[in-house]
């Protein structure tokens, strides 16, 4: 079964009345995929969150191959995959027959930064932390995990 492959984006600035390509890159690309002034087109619009945000993601996941045995083999990306994984948080779920028996398999969402909102990706930090503080570290609470990556941003 061929996988599911998501469309393209195009990163598109507001102007009056309208979008208009973010830069040069993007207009290219768009010509490139045969967009023409004029054509009707369908759009999916979400407004990209905080970079810093983007940045805590990797300093969390940083400091967990850093300070956890069991993930020091890994990489920040892959860490972050299987803590999402683990605690079930920014994942769709999915039943799948397994040797004639209905099983529930978790797929981890992308946490790219054009692929998830804000608010989203906020929630998912903080399931993550959640985790990490009830299975890896008990004896810390979520938000002073939160702010051991916080002071990581900046620092790779």
């Amino acid at each position: 079964m061929p996988t599911k492959r998501r469309p393209e984006r195009f990163p598109l600035r507001v102007i009056k009345g309208g979008f208009a390509p973010a830069d040069s890159m993007a207009a290219s690309r768009m010509r490139a995929r045969g967009y023409h002034i004029g054509d009707l087109v369908f759009a999916e619009f979400k407004k990209p969150r905080n970079p810093r945000f983007h940045a805590l993601a990797h300093a969390l996941g940083t400091l967990i191959c850093k300070n956890i045995e069991a993930f020091s083999h890994y990489d920040a990306h892959r860490a972050l995959k299987r803590l999402q994984w683990e605690s079930g948080v920014g994942c769709e779920e999915m039943a799948v027959m397994v040797g004639g028996t209905a099983t529930v398999v978790r797929i981890p969402l992308s946490l790219s930064y054009e692929s998830m909102e804000e608010g989203e990706f906020k929630e998912v930090m903080r399931g993550i932390c959640r985790h990490v503080a009830e299975t890896y570290w008990p004896g810390l609470e979520p938000e002073q995990i939160e702010d051991m990556a916080t002071c990581m941003v900046g620092e790779e």
